[in-house]
């Protein structure tokens, strides 16, 4: 269960707070790292995702994770799926509003809305509806019998 996650945006502040109206959450600042903020939902899993300056990096500390500054990455491999409790025409309207690329996406078991934060990093949102079909999918037996079907020569023997 992944609790909270953590990326580097170009506007901490207001993408906390743009995040924080999608998730029906709050935002904080950060305090481990100047010029960062986090986003709480109010859920039974502590969901939170904090947001750093564009240029950060974190590094291994003497006795925990440091922050430094480094290059500005347009784009990364790290994105996540969430569970919101808006619509998807709310989703729409916030992203048309920021000006970032919002599209519903059929994934084949189940469908996501790519939710590109600031264009650059991509959060998979998914409605109450798109969530039961996706947990129907993220079982063993289940993603093991997609495979058998749409890529056999991937399964072990």
């Amino acid at each position: 269960m992944f609790h909270h996650l953590s990326v580097a945006v170009d506007h901490p502040l207001h993408v906390a707070n743009v995040l924080a109206e999608v998730l029906q959450g709050c935002c904080f600042p950060f305090p481990p790292h100047e010029g960062s903020y986090i986003v709480i939902v109010d859920d039974d899993f502590g969901t939170g995702i904090e947001l750093y300056p564009a240029d950060t990096q974190l590094i291994p500390g003497l006795d925990q994770v440091g922050f430094s500054s480094g290059n500005t990455p347009t784009f990364t491999s790290v994105h996540a799926a969430l569970s919101v409790t808006v619509t998807q025409e709310q989703i729409v309207q916030i992203a048309d509003r920021e000006g970032w690329l919002v599209r519903l996406c059929d994934r084949g078991p189940f469908k996501v809305i790519e939710f590109w934060v600031e264009n650059k990093f991509m959060l998979e949102l998914l409605t109450p509806a798109m969530a039961k079909e996706y947990l129907q999918f993220a079982q063993p037996g289940s993603y093991e019998a997609f495979l058998n079907q749409a890529a056999p020569q991937l399964v072990e023997a």
